[in-house]
């Protein structure tokens, strides 16, 4: 019997019970179709508890399954695939004029995929209220196809505490918001919980979980939007810092003669190689994406003086991702945001520095790719990082009641 205060305490069987439930659920969603037997051979779990804890998942509709398999030695099996037909996740991305929201099944599937018009960057209450109604009518979408919210998953642009509090949102101009309780409050308390964290945190979830990387133990995506923000995983973890404020690699000093920057600060890799630099000038946001298309024309023309200017762009951006690459040794950045379409011009100079400054052979196996997830990729990571939460244990009730 243990009788120490400070040592280890005995789990509680409710607790052994639901992490056993997470390991069989993430067991299926990476190897399904599966057997049972397939999952007591590679969890170490005895095949009663295995059967157990599959009809536990089945009563759920997390699992179900599909038939038999005479494929194997032995007699034929009955197969297990994910189910989760009756929920959704739900991840909001909030930029300057722009609202994303995404809504995927347990799978990861995408059910819905909205991004509309935003103006509630001028006070946090707007904001609030513009991101509440938006997530009103996903939460009524869902409800109509009779899909269970698990939650809601936010992206700022900013810094976001540990606890979920948006310190500083230079862009929308907010600051020690609560925007998940405020959230909770406009939406008149769920009955799901609502979490926030930086956009680029999801957006290297999103990747993670769906991007042409998936699966990669270290990835570092940068975002591409007004700001330049890091998103890192490590060991397959994302990596969020003593307080959460993990990843500013914007504001990484490359030249102290540089452009000022919004920081105040001068040679900041955000003034070197954000989309500022690309179109020689701060743009409002409605103007971004139409002059981003413009420069994309230019540069497929052959104009020279755009060309220089991406050269000059990649070249900057070059550096800061090999600032990453020698202190992280990442298997992959991957660049979002409006360096997607960019990626033809800016990649090879990026390329060059990675391939000239970092220390390691073949840049320690780094490489430097566009994503392919588009510009909802931090609301897609929201949703990411609800199914992360069901993965890790937090699972719903029986849904044997929904037809």
């Amino acid at each position: 019997m243990i009788t120490s205060t400070t040592g280890p305490q005995p789990a509680d069987f409710a607790d052994v019970r639901a992490t056993n439930l997470a390991v069989v659920l993430r067991f299926v969603r990476e190897h399904a179709p599966c057997s049972r037997a397939d999952i007591a051979a590679s969890t170490g779990l005895n095949k009663a508890t295995v059967s157990s804890l599959v009809a536990d998942l089945i009563d759920r509709r997390l699992v179900r399954e599909t038939g038999l398999t005479e494929n194997r030695v032995g007699r034929p099996a009955t197969m297990l695939v994910l189910d989760g037909s009756p929920y959704a996740a739900i991840g909001v991305e909030i930029n300057v004029d722009t609202v994303s929201a995404v809504a995927t099944d347990l799978a990861g599937e995408r059910l819905l995929t909205w991004r509309r018009s935003f103006s509630g960057g001028e006070s946090v209450n707007q904001g609030v209220a513009g991101v509440g109604a938006i997530v009103r009518r996903v939460v009524s979408r869902m409800a109509k196809e009779e899909r269970q919210v698990l939650g809601l998953a936010v992206a700022v642009p900013g810094l976001i505490d540990v606890q979920g509090t948006v310190r500083i949102a230079p862009n929308l101009g907010w600051h020690d918001a609560d925007i998940g309780g405020d959230l909770a409050k406009a939406l008149r308390d769920p009955g799901f919980p609502i979490q926030v964290d930086n956009d680029a945190n999801l957006a290297a979830l999103a990747e993670q979980r769906f991007g042409a990387h998936a699966g990669a133990s270290d990835l570092v995506y940068l975002t591409g939007e007004l700001g330049v923000g890091a998103g890192v995983i490590l060991d397959g973890r994302l990596r969020r810092g003593g307080r959460g404020y993990s990843g500013e690699i914007g504001h990484v000093q490359l030249d102290p003669e540089g452009p000022a920057c919004h920081c105040g600060r001068r040679g900041c890799l955000e003034a070197m190689a954000g989309i500022g630099a690309v179109l020689r000038r701060d743009p409002s946001p409605a103007e971004i994406q139409v002059e981003i298309e413009e420069v994309v024309r230019l540069a497929r023309a052959g104009d020279a003086g755009t060309l220089a200017t991406l050269g000059e762009v990649g070249r900057s951006l070059g550096q800061g991702v090999s600032i990453l690459a020698n202190l992280l040794n990442p298997e992959v950045v991957i660049l979002g945001g409006y360096y997607v379409p960019l990626a033809p011009w800016l990649l090879p100079a990026v390329h060059e520095e990675v391939g000239s400054r970092v220390i390691a052979s073949e840049a320690g196996g780094c490489q430097v790719v566009a994503s392919t997830l588009g510009y909802d990729a931090a609301a897609l990571g929201g949703a990411a990082r609800v199914l992360d939460s069901v993965d890790s244990g937090r699972l719903p009730g029986g849904l044997s009641r929904i037809p």
